[in-house]
């Protein structure tokens, strides 16, 4: 027999009309009708192939097989209810140390300015964040989850997805006053671009422009590349080339003008932000509260 939700109901229905010894008072109990106990109860009956209560104008009782149904399962619906219960307390509860190795640009940006309030949350909870542009090996160097932006590669870790961030290819004002500004993202060959390395791989990450299903690489050229967000962003500001950056942390850069979106036609490129942990099993409690406050920065 396949378990579902509507089993474990009908379970919780029948220890209740046996507490309560009638379906009107058990119906009270459980805010249902008296004949939506009673519903309960037939499909229950039907579900298990035997008859759990005898029912006459006057009495209701347990049958046979309905007594021992009964005594079998409220212990297990009990521990199953304490067990919930425990659980909620626990999450009410986190606690320890949790060790982080975390993106600095996404620490800087999104996360230390929120952190008092994850850690007022959790009073109990001791957060040590060590931020690296370059991943490593979680289990060997003693994390317990890595925030980390790029698609998941593999490697044994678990990863979700905390948000997608648009990929915008930006100038400022006075390099397209200086050079020009590209009409579509093929003109971009006869620019000066500022090219970020993958920590990951070493190596530039390419550049594509996406809008729906169409796909255009772009091989471009520059005379600099760098491996940190925060110097890219300078250096396009400061009219040095054109460069592709996150939408994450570029806000204030274009909202006042010091950089220019050249392409807002074609916006359908994005970069994720995972969170990785090193285990098949449900994460942990401290893993689990970190995730889920991510989750709730609605940073996109």
């Amino acid at each position: 027999m396949t378990f579902d939700a509507r089993l474990l109901s009908g379970v919780g229905v029948l220890i209740a009309v046996v507490e309560t010894g009638s379906f009107v008072r058990a119906g009270e109990k459980l805010g249902l009708s008296d004949s939506g106990v009673s519903r309960a109860i037939a499909r229950l009956e039907a579900r298990l192939g035997v008859r759990l209560l005898d029912r006459t104008t006057r009495a209701l009782r347990l049958t046979d097989d309905g007594r021992r149904f009964h005594a079998e399962a409220t212990p297990l619906l009990l521990q199953l209810a304490d067990a919930a219960a425990e659980l909620g307390a626990a999450r009410a509860n986190v606690r320890g140390r949790l060790r982080v190795e975390v993106d600095p640009f996404f620490s800087r940006l999104a996360l230390a300015p929120r952190l008092g309030a994850f850690l007022d949350r959790y009073p109990d909870l001791t957060l040590e964040l060590i931020t690296t542009e370059a991943p490593g090996d979680l289990v060997a160097r003693g994390f317990d989850l890595a925030i980390r932006f790029g698609e998941p590669r593999a490697g044994g870790l678990i990863a979700r997805k905390l948000l997608d961030t648009r990929i915008l290819t930006v100038a400022s004002p006075r390099y397209i006053e200086r050079n020009g500004r590209p009409a579509q993202p093929r003109d971009l060959v006869r620019h000066r671009c500022i090219q970020y390395r993958d920590p990951a791989s070493g190596r530039p990450f390419a550049w594509e422009f996406r809008k729906g299903r169409k796909i255009v690489p772009v091989e471009v050229e520059g005379p600099l590349t760098v491996s940190d967000v925060g110097t890219m962003l300078q250096a396009a500001t400061a009219g040095v080339g054109v460069a592709q950056v996150m939408a994450l942390g570029s806000e204030a850069l274009l909202e006042s003008g010091a950089l220019v979106e050249l392409f807002p036609d074609w916006p359908d490129e994005t970069f994720p932000l995972h969170a990785f942990y090193p285990s098949r099993h449900q994460p942990s409690l401290r893993v689990r509260a970190l995730i889920d406050f991510c989750l709730e920065l609605g940073v996109a």
